[in-house]
């Protein structure tokens, strides 16, 4: 098959979840034989100069398109009294459209794969001008996780401004999940909520897939106790979880109620982190060169997700590493978890505060719970096993 993949930001380095989602994706399919083709959007917020070049980009076709997507204070502003969907629609540029005509028109996909949301607006002139089946890969239900992020809110201005995003981005969603042939999700509750939403086009659960063999853990360099969070904080529902966290137990690692250290890296990290930083005890690190050297390192991994949806990447390759992950149960969501034996549950400070102080009093414990989480890996997300169920799915439309 001939598979067009389209991208919001280009996925290259492999440093979030969106970009191991969609290289993975590209990797499952080009071993089982199948051509790719990747077109992405580069943001402005996301150019990254690298010196190392993917070996993947040699196995694909491969295009990139700038694309200046900030947002300046005005454009917000004018925003709220405006009715449209800014933070959708800052992507819609009409040169780019006129490549993905060209495009489309000069090779015939089998398929052509949304990756998200914010390249939907592409959708109409795409179905005009090829005969492909579409296919839209929803991360998550954006709208779901804006009210979430309103529901947390006690400041009545960032309620009503996250409330009325919400509506905004809700009524574009719906209006477009039935503009492709099929849908892909990550989790059961994401395809219930498509259906429950008025999809009428195919939902299919596709988990989410990583390569076994990039995951070497080795405990002899792992820190015992020692907790860490990663993530990018450009996504809100990750800095809204991992503030409320170093909030919540700031006092109890400076008092030494919970003997460990603490180490936050990741992405878009704000100046004003700086502020947690406590020396011998919590450590703002910010980007890391390598993240997997960085999880290795480090015993118990913290999830606290408040808010958002799909499947948390980091989760997966937390557990492919074999590590010991305490989640909200939101965090862990679309995962098929045992609480307690390859992962551990909490969704407030009480949960929270019980399982950090039972792992990091029994380093046997936690070394068990990562194993049985690298065991889970293995049977349900080895990359190859769910490229089989992706490929299935295309099939099943053509």
């Amino acid at each position: 098959m001939k598979v067009l993949i389209l991208t919001h930001r280009v996925p290259f380095p492999q440093n979030g979840g969106y970009p191991i989602v969609v290289c993975n994706t590209i990797l499952g399919l080009v071993n089982l034989g199948h051509e790719v083709s990747l077109v992405s959007l580069n943001a402005k917020k996301h150019i990254h100069e690298t010196e190392e070049k993917d070996e993947l980009l040699d196995r694909i076709n491969y295009r990139v398109y700038d694309i200046d997507t900030s947002v300046s204070l005005f454009d917000g502003l004018l925003d709220i009294f405006s009715k449209s969907t800014y933070n959708i629609d800052r992507y819609f540029d009409e040169e780019f459209e006129k490549l993905l005509i060209r495009t489309v028109k000069n090779t015939k996909y089998d398929i052509i794969q949304f990756e998200g949301l914010f390249v939907a607006p592409y959708v109409d002139a795409v179905r005009k001008n090829c005969t492909s089946k579409l296919v839209y890969r929803a991360h998550n239900i954006e709208h779901q996780i804006w009210e979430m992020m309103a529901q947390q809110k006690t400041d009545p201005f960032k309620k009503f401004y996250l409330k009325l995003m919400a509506r905004r981005i809700k009524k574009y969603e719906l209006s477009h999940i039935n503009k492709f042939n099929a849908i892909a999700v990550f989790t059961g509750q994401d395809k219930n909520a498509m259906l429950h939403y008025g999809a009428t086009v195919p939902v299919e659960m596709v988990p989410l897939g990583v390569e076994l063999d990039h995951y070497h853990p080795d405990f002899s360099k792992t820190e015992f106790p020692s907790l860490f969070f990663l993530g990018s904080l450009d996504w809100m529902p990750n800095r809204e979880g991992i503030e409320w966290f170093l909030k919540t137990f700031h006092n109890d690692f400076v008092n030494d109620d919970l003997r460990a250290r603490f180490y936050v890296a990741g992405n878009e990290i704000p100046e004003e982190f700086d502020d947690y930083d406590v020396m011998g005890k919590i450590f703002i690190q910010g980007e890391v060169d390598d993240g997997l050297e960085f999880v290795n390192s480090k015993s118990i991994m913290i999830v606290p997700l408040l808010s958002g949806g799909g499947m948390r990447v980091k989760i997966v390759e937390g557990m492919a590493m074999q590590k010991c992950i305490i989640s909200t149960s939101l965090g862990a969501e679309g995962i098929n978890y045992k609480n307690g034996v390859n992962i551990l549950i909490a969704n407030n400070r009480e949960e929270f505060f019980k399982a950090i102080r039972r792992c990091i009093a029994d380093e046997d414990y936690c070394k068990a719970v990562g194993l049985n989480a690298r065991k889970l890996i293995e049977q349900q997300h080895d990359v190859n096993k769910v490229s089989d169920i992706l490929v299935a799915m295309y099939q099943s439309l053509l």
